[in-house]
C-alpha cells in the first residue's frame, strides 16, 4: 500500500514549512513511528515520524524546500510495489506562480504589458524569465527577433553589458528556514503595529551583586523582573485581535530571543511570575540548549506573551527592538558599562544598562509604557535588599 509523507499542521495559524532534513535516503527501510523528516515552522521545529513501515521509495521535497500544509513531502511502498504518476506528483505550487506559469505559456509569442509599465512588450518566454532573473526591465532592450521580438540573445547582451558596473556576487543565501520566518514575522509586524520605543538607565549595583551571589545571568534577572512588573502593569501583557479587541492575558510567558546558527528563535518561559529566580534559571538554560541543538518542542516556543532581546554581549548600548507579534510590547537590554552618576555634590561611578520598551501604540500609551519600565527599574535596583 502506498503511504504519503505529507507536511503536518502544527498550529492553527500554520500556512507553510520547511524541510529542515531528511533522516533517511530514498530506498532506505522505514519503520512506522521512526523519525523520518525534521520540518521547522513558525512556532516550533519538529520530527516528523514515518505515518507506516516500507521502503522510502521517493522524496519529492528536498532540504530546503518550503512547502505548504498536507503537500506530500514524499512516498513510503513495498519493494515491488507499482507506483502511479500521481504518487510521484510533485507537491503543488502556489497559486501566485501557477498563475505565473499559465500565464508565460499563454502569452508565448504574444504582446504582453509588462506590469507597472504603459508600453506593451514584444518578448519570447525564455527573454522574459531571464530579464526576469536578473531585474532588466524589457522597455530597455532593443529584439532582433521577428516584428522586433525581444529573444533570450538580446537580453544576454544587456546582461554582459552591465556586468561589469554590478558587485560580482560571493555567495547566494537562500531566505529558508528559520530565517525566512522570522523575516515573515518582523515585516509583519513592522507593518501592521505603529512601534514607539521608550528607554531608561537602570543602576545595576543591586543586580550585579545577586548576580555574582546566585552565579545567574543578567537575562535571568530581567526575566523575573519583567514578569513581576507585568502583573502591576497587564496592559503590556496583551494583545490585539483582529476584531479589533485588546485581548489581556492572564498567563505571563516570558520569551527570550536566543540566535541560532540556522536563524533567531523565542523559546517561552511559561508562567514565569510563579516561578522562584533559580527555577527561571534552570528553565532557561534547559531552552537556550534545546535552541542551539534545534530541540525545541511546539510547546517550547508557543504561548509567548511578552518578549526579552539582549545584545549587551555583544557590546551594543542601545537598540530599538521589532514587536514579536501577537505580543504588545518587547523589552531590549544593551551592555552594562560603568558610568559616572552625580549624587548630590558627589559624582559616583555605578554599572548601568540602558532598556528599551518597544510597544504597540494601538494598545499601550506612552504614560503606561514609562510606568511600566520604571516598575522594572525598581525592581532590579531594589533586588539585593
Amino acid at each position: 500500500m502506498v503511504t504519503k509523507v505529507v507536511m503536518p499542521k502544527l498550529s492553527l495559524t500554520m500556512k507553510e514549512g520547511t524541510v529542515a532534513q531528511w533522516f533517511k535516503k530514498e530506498g532506505e527501510a522505514v519503520t512506522k513511528g521512526e523519525s523520518l523528516v525534521e520540518v521547522i515552522s513558525e512556532k516550533a521545529t519538529v520530527e516528523v515520524e514515518a505515518p507506516a513501515s516500507g521502503i522510502l521509495r521517493k522524496i519529492l521535497a528536498e532540504q530546503g524546500m518550503d512547502m505548504p500544509v498536507n503537500a506530500t513531502l514524499a512516498v513510503i511502498a513495498a519493494p515491488d510495489e507499482q507506483l502511479t504518476e500521481a504518487d510521484l506528483a510533485t507537491p503543488e505550487i502556489g497559486m501566485e506562480e501557477k498563475k505565473e506559469t499559465v500565464a508565460v505559456t499563454a502569452l508565448e509569442g504574444k504582446v504582453e504589458a509588462e506590469p507597472g509599465m504603459g508600453e506593451r512588450v514584444l518578448a519570447s518566454p525564455a527573454a522574459k524569465r531571464l530579464a526576469k532573473e536578473h531585474g532588466i526591465s524589457l522597455t530597455q532592450v532593443n529584439g532582433t527577433g521577428p516584428e522586433g521580438r525581444i529573444v533570450e540573445e538580446d537580453v544576454q547582451r544587456i546582461i554582459q553589458q552591465t556586468s561589469q558596473a554590478r558587485p560580482q556576487v560571493k555567495e547566494v543565501i537562500p531566505l529558508t528556514g528559520i530565517k525566512k520566518i522570522t523575516a515573515d514575522r518582523v515585516s509583519i509586524s513592522f507593518r501592521t503595529a505603529p512601534h514607539s520605543t521608550v528607554i531608561m538607565d537602570v543602576d545595576m549595583t543591586s543586580a550585579t551583586k545577586l548576580r555574582n551571589e546566585k552565579h545567574i545571568s543578567y537575562t535571568e534577572l530581567l526575566v523575573k523582573a519583567v514578569a513581576e512588573a507585568l502583573k502591576k502593569h497587564p496592559m503590556l501583557n496583551s494583545t490585539l485581535t483582529e476584531d479589533e479587541k485588546i485581548e489581556v492575558y492572564e498567563d505571563i510567558n516570558v520569551g527570550v530571543a536566543v540566535a541560532t546558527d540556522q536563524g533567531l528563535v523565542v523559546p517561552v518561559i511559561h508562567h514565569a511570575d510563579k516561578k522562584t529566580l533559580e527555577e527561571i534559571a534552570t528553565k532557561l538554560k534547559d531552552l537556550a540548549e534545546k535552541a542551539r541543538e534545534s530541540k525545541l518542542a511546539k510547546d517550547d516556543v508557543s504561548g509567548g506573551t511578552f518578549t526579552v532581546t539582549n545584545l549587551g554581549m555583544y557590546g551594543v548600548d542601545l537598540f530599538m527592538p521589532i514587536i514579536n507579534p501577537p505580543e504588545a510590547a518587547i523589552l531590549a537590554v544593551g551592555k552594562i558599562a560603568n558610568k559616572a552618576i552625580v549624587e548630590g555634590k558627589e559624582i559616583i561611578i555605578k554599572p548601568i544598562v540602558t532598556l528599551s520598551l518597544a510597544y504597540d501604540h494601538r494598545i499601550v500609551d506612552g504614560a503606561p509604557a514609562a510606568q511600566f519600565l520604571q516598575e522594572i527599574k525598581r525592581i532590579l535596583e531594589s533586588l539585593s535588599q
